[in-house]
């Protein structure tokens, strides 16, 4: 639990958001509000849409109908509210993304010099700073294919982390790593929603849901079925969709 939850800012809101593929209907009636320093985790089955639902929150994919508010702005096809809530959101992704002929601590400054047109000897002290939050500094100087998935995904959370963002998006972010190297990001994710962090967080590690969320979500083809604290949706689920989900994988 995060304990720096904000009942009184809702720095997410979503409001009958449906989203289409072509006739795949991959969003149904979202309706969501996130507070700021709150702690969500959203599971499901593959396909459920949740990946859709988080990559809709910074435009990565547009919704056809209903509203997304992001810390007070409108998110529509005006480049520059798509542009103001880029600034605002960090996101973290399966693949790591990082530059392969730059170092780690090039990862990290380049876009605080391109986006937030920081100096040099400024991002490079923000950068060095995430990379020791995230236990790499001694990377710093590495390419990305010399380092472990564990730690690639450690460079992708700073780089990520040093835009200064309002709120923080994985989208799957141990998916595609080995096993023991899960512990090593999920521990720096656990660091951020201690320090208060708003933080979405798709993932299938249930652990890490039931230690660090304040409220898990349960999408199920397109839709959010139920919604709970961690104790009451793993241990008291309601909807047999749910029951069904959590015997096949608890």
């Amino acid at each position: 639990m995060s304990g720096h939850i904000n009942r009184n800012n809702r720095i997410i809101q979503c409001y009958g958001v449906n989203k289409w593929f072509g006739k795949f209907w991959v969003l149904k009636d979202i309706n969501l509000e996130v507070y700021e320093g709150e702690v969500v985790v959203v599971i499901g089955p593959s396909g459920s849409g949740k990946s859709t639902l988080i990559r809709c929150l910074n435009r990565l994919e547009e919704h056809q109908a209903g509203e997304i508010i992001i810390d007070g702005i409108l998110l529509d096809n005006n480049t520059r509210n798509v542009s103001a809530i880029r600034r605002e959101v960090g996101m973290v992704f399966q693949q790591f993304n990082l530059f392969p002929h730059r170092t780690v601590l090039g990862n990290v400054m380049l876009a605080q010099r391109i986006v937030r047109r920081r100096s040099k000897q400024e991002a490079m002290q923000t950068a060095l700073a995430l990379l020791d939050r995230v236990g790499i500094r001694d990377q710093a100087y590495k390419h990305p294919g010399q380092l472990s998935g564990g730690q690639q995904q450690r460079v992708a959370i700073a780089r990520a982390l040093a835009m200064n963002p309002r709120i923080m998006l994985f989208d799957e972010p141990t998916s595609a790593l080995d096993p023991e190297m899960i512990k090593e990001v999920l521990d720096v994710m656990k660091e951020l929603a201690r320090s208060g962090m708003t933080m979405i967080v798709v993932t299938h590690e249930m652990g890490f849901a039931k230690e660090v969320a304040d409220r898990v979500i349960f999408m199920d083809s397109g839709r959010i079925v139920e919604t709970n604290t961690p104790n009451e949706l793993f241990d008291n689920p309601k909807h047999p969709r749910l029951q069904n989900f959590l015997a096949q994988i608890l």
